[in-house]
């Protein structure tokens, strides 16, 4: 008898000592490469140090896709799957019914909640074909379980919130933090205290200053290979915030995004959002999901390599202590808390910096070679063939091609057989053959996974390494399968987390999954990815 009543004594415990996390802080930092992350983390003695130092930290995690951006990035960290799956392959996208590009997340249907709603920009979670955590913990927990996600980029906030959470991001045209009419009939309270506080007006007229002295700094403020001011707010330190303008408005909000301020603008949300949301408060788990976009907006300005971005990660190493400790209060203390931190994709030196260095740099400007392979297209089949060049992506039009006139597969064929024979490429692949074709250099096989058939290009074609894929004449990009696009630290903390260094490379299609365990709930429905069995004490 005595053994029975022991038995039903640990069938009665397990459900408490099951009890999942009350909070989930899922972070990402826009553009924090591997590379990036591990030359600053001497200098981060804030939340991002401290997470490096007592979390299990993954410095080497590779998207195993081709075309690195915010939209897919997001997406992936959010799903465990790869764009063949959750159907988010870039940031914008070909409508072959209109000839027009647009935003991926772009939706007709539902516009912008109390702000500016442009015809081909993000809005919903409807082109998301996959299941994401938010999804999975809204469902687990029969809609108890709350989600938040924040971001000054709505194709970062979107996927985080997936379809059944709650989405933000930030309006340059107002200042405000908005949302879309799919997640919400209306502003709700504390989002509408939050925007009265008016905090991204309050950094106009003010100046970015270092927050270091200038000698602890790598490099110079203004070197030769620095493009020129984009923003109006001065090559050198100090930076001017106002944009030009004079007083807060669309310009200086524009400013503000790129700098310091919005990562300290996301934190005061995410403690807003905590307190209006009661977030972490109860045993039915809950999630805060921030993605800081302030660091991409430097990188692309600036470079990886320059002043800007190394005190944009002082400044965010700081700002990450506040939002960890504003989450632990939340939950109830640092036993009730998950962290998870990533990134959507890291990115490329400003070419012109690599060849001042020694290395084949160059800069591919894809609206010169759309029209390049246009004139190839006329001469060869004798009609007009329209060319779009989105990055990577190949998008061929016109009425040639839409009445059947010349015959598609060898036209697409055609055109990544002439990119193919290009300086600047390493092979081109026809959708056709994107099956079939070789694996050269194991190129492709990053192409089919990031290959979704009703929204990528017709060719897909990869270039060079240290070739940089923009129609801006200035600045850097990303968007490339090597390693310094598609890199980047993944960090687990808290409740049921094994801390250390782990230096094997794992795929951020883990996250999701991994979260997903410290949950103790399912995967997303299409994850690809695993937990990191590895990383995860088994403690409950």
């Amino acid at each position: 008898m005595s053994r029975v009543l022991a038995a039903l004594l640990v069938l009665i415990a397990l459900p408490a000592s099951a009890r999942a996390p009350k909070l989930t802080l899922l972070i990402s930092v826009d553009a924090l490469g591997s590379d990036l992350l591990l030359r600053s983390r001497p200098r981060l003695t804030g939340g991002l140090g401290q997470l490096l130092n007592t979390g299990a930290y993954y410095p080497y995690a590779r998207y195993a896709y081709a075309e690195a951006r915010t939209a897919p990035g997001h997406a992936t960290l959010a799903t465990g799957a790869n764009p063949w799956r959750h159907g988010i392959v870039d940031n914008d996208v070909h409508d072959r019914a209109t000839g027009q590009s647009q935003q991926v997340y772009v939706d007709p249907t539902h516009q912008v909640l109390d702000g500016v709603t442009v015809p081909t920009a993000d809005t919903s979670p409807a082109n998301l074909m996959a299941e994401t955590l938010a999804d999975r913990l809204r469902g687990s927990t029969q809609g108890r379980g709350k989600v938040v996600a924040l971001s000054f980029k709505a194709r970062a906030a979107i996927p985080l919130a997936g379809k059944l959470g709650q989405a933000w991001w930030f309006d340059e045209a107002t200042g405000k933090l908005v949302t879309s009419t799919w997640y919400a009939k209306a502003v709700p309270a504390w989002m509408q205290a939050f925007n009265a506080r008016k905090l991204a007006d309050a950094g106009f007229g003010k100046t970015w200053e270092l927050l270091r002295p200038r000698a602890e700094y790598v490099g110079q403020d203004d070197p030769a290979t620095e493009p020129p001011d984009p923003y109006g707010m001065g090559r050198v330190f100090p930076h001017a915030l106002s944009g030009g303008a004079k007083e807060p408005g669309p310009a200086s909000y524009r400013v503000f995004a790129v700098s310091p301020r919005s990562h300290d603008l996301l934190v005061q949300a995410a403690k807003a959002a905590l307190e209006g949301e009661g977030l972490g408060r109860d045993d039915v788990p809950d999630m805060l999901a921030v993605s800081f976009s302030g660091t991409d907006a430097v990188f692309h300005a600036f470079g990886p390599s320059s002043w800007e971005m190394q005190d944009t990660l002082l400044r965010l190493d700081q700002a990450l202590g506040e939002l960890i400790a504003a989450a632990e209060r939340a939950a109830g203390g640092k036993a009730n808390l998950v962290i998870a931190l990533s990134a959507d994709h890291g990115g490329a030196e400003i070419p012109e910096a690599w060849v001042e260095a020694g290395l084949p740099g160059a800069r591919l400007n894809p609206v010169e070679a759309a029209k390049g392979l246009a004139q190839e297209l006329r001469a060869k089949f004798g009609v007009e063939v329209t060319v779009k060049l989105l990055e990577l992506d190949v998008y061929l039009g016109g009425k040639a091609l839409e009445s059947g006139q010349v015959d598609g597969a060898v036209v697409r064929r055609a055109a990544a057989a002439w990119l193919a024979k290009q300086p600047f490429t390493v092979t081109a692949v026809a959708r056709d053959d994107l099956d079939s074709a070789p694996d050269i250099g194991g190129l492709v096989a990053p192409m089919r996974r990031g290959y979704y058939p009703v929204r990528s290009g017709d060719v897909l074609f990869m270039a060079k390494p240290f070739h940089v894929v923009s129609d801006y004449p200035r600045g850097t990009n990303h968007g490339t399968p090597y390693s310094y696009d598609v890199q980047v630290p993944v960090v687990f903390a808290g409740r049921g987390v094994k801390p250390g260094l782990y230096l094997q490379e794992i795929d951020p299609v883990d996250v999701a999954p991994t979260l997903s365990a410290l949950l103790e709930m399912g995967m997303p429905a299409s994850a690809e990815g695993k937990p990191r069995a590895e990383a995860l004490t088994g403690a409950r």
